[in-house]
């Protein structure tokens, strides 16, 4: 996978999803442009939470047509240019079913200080479990509730990117799908040396850890991990790095216990207090 922060276009190698970071507004919110490569013309938009015209102009500079806008999760700094980006490419917006209320009514749940938004009716609702093809891409949905309750986050990869392995056993040939190496569009589940913040509404330590839990497992320690804020990392990085996750370092293969971390982890909060 490639990655490029503000608007530096650095490609990709061949084969791999091209994906371009955009650090916008006042809370300093990622947003991102997904292709299935370096030269291809169409593209999906990540969690546009400000400065539209910024991203509309990076799109435009990249030479791709915005297919669709996909949203992990409805707080203001991750939905705040929705409308406007939604209104100058006709894309369709993919919204979490729970949170769905929320983008429709974004000032109602934005804090003082910040706004106002324009609000939006989404055009699909997601909630895990979903396989989308749009724009070349081959995106899994996967539901990581624990920052907000409905939080998904989007596994890319490029279409047709698995590969089919034949092999033989007592039976003859056996035919195994691997699948093709996929970035993790994560919202504010899991960041560089943190996780999302847990003391909002519909934040829960437990469930989070939980949903951190669910993609170690599920996915290869060198996938890529690119969050809601700061910069990107690997699951294996983390794993084996972040302070917040010292409960999950020896027990991901294992059932859950159901005992929660201790109680100075409970207070799980982005250090620069980022929602």
């Amino acid at each position: 996978m490639s990655d490029a922060r503000g608007e530096s276009n650095s490609p990709a190698p061949s084969g791999e999803v091209d994906v371009r970071m955009f650090t916008v507004g006042q809370i300093q919110e990622n947003a991102y442009i997904v292709r299935r490569g370096a030269e291809a013309k169409r593209a999906v938009m990540i969690d546009p939470g400000a400065e539209a015209e910024r991203l509309l102009e990076a799109a435009r500079a990249l030479g791709v047509e915005v297919e669709a806008i996909l949203i992990t999760h409805c707080h203001f700094d991750h939905i705040g240019a929705v409308a406007e980006v939604a209104r100058a490419t006709g894309a369709p917006v993919y919204c979490p079913e729970i949170e769905r209320g929320v983008l429709a009514d974004v000032n109602s749940w934005t804090p003082p200080g910040f706004g106002p938004f324009e609000s939006y009716e989404a055009d699909h609702t997601v909630q895990g479990g979903e396989r989308l093809s749009l724009a070349g891409l081959d995106i899994e949905v996967l539901f990581t509730p624990g920052h907000s309750s409905g939080h998904v986050t989007y596994a890319i990869a490029a279409a047709a990117s698995d590969r089919e392995v034949t092999s033989a056993d007592e039976s003859g040939q056996v035919r195994e799908r691997i699948p093709g190496e996929r970035a993790l569009l994560s919202g504010d589940v899991l960041f560089a040396g943190s996780v999302g913040r847990t003391d909002l509404p519909g934040g829960d330590w437990n469930v989070l850890e939980r949903s951190i839990g669910s993609l170690l497992r599920a996915f290869p320690a060198q996938t890529a991990v690119y969050p809601g804020h700061m910069g990107t990392t690997t699951l294996g990085r983390e794993r084996d790095t972040n302070p917040f996750l010292q409960e999950l370092r020896v027990p991901v293969e294992r059932p859950a216990t159901g005992e929660g971390p201790e109680p100075a982890a409970r207070a799980v909060a982005d250090p620069a207090a980022r929602s």
